[in-house]
């Protein structure tokens, strides 16, 4: 029989870096989970994207017990180490602060596929320049559905 669901935790972690300090331990502690075994359950799963930061959605159940999924990280994120860049512009749609290309949006949409809300690789990679857009990025180059 399937256990019954007591809530949902959403955070974002440095992949390897999870400890006791916040955010991690109130949110989990709030819910009551074991946050020692939280964060060497998620090390352990995070080893090869170390500092990289993973969104987690943690799924708590009624006694207590946990399992959680890690996504990709933020596409946001991803177009700062394309363009390689610390933080976005503060004023996007005056002030413009480096630039990516159709392949790395490509890139990315590939990447953030499985959780974009798009069937196809176009329709993601849209989404992905919108991202960069409102990030004060200028995407340089034709789009691909447009030669």
């Amino acid at each position: 029989m399937a256990k019954e669901i007591g809530g949902f935790i959403k955070l974002q972690v440095r992949g390897g870096a999870a400890n006791p300090a916040p955010p991690v331990g109130p949110a989990l502690g709030a819910k009551g989970v074991n946050i020692m075994e939280f964060c060497k359950r998620f090390n352990a799963k995070t080893e090869d994207s170390r500092g990289k930061l993973l969104p987690v959605v943690i799924t708590v159940f009624k006694d207590k017990s946990f399992e959680f999924v890690i996504k990709t990280a933020p596409a946001a994120y991803q177009l700062m180490e394309a363009a390689k860049l610390k933080k976005g512009s503060p004023e996007s749609n005056r002030q413009k602060v480096g630039s990516v290309t159709w392949d790395q949006i490509k890139a990315v949409a590939e990447d953030k596929m499985e959780d974009l809300n798009a069937f196809k690789i176009e329709s993601a990679m849209k989404m992905v320049a919108g991202t960069a857009r409102s990030m004060g990025l200028t995407v340089s180059g034709k789009a691909p559905w447009e030669a």
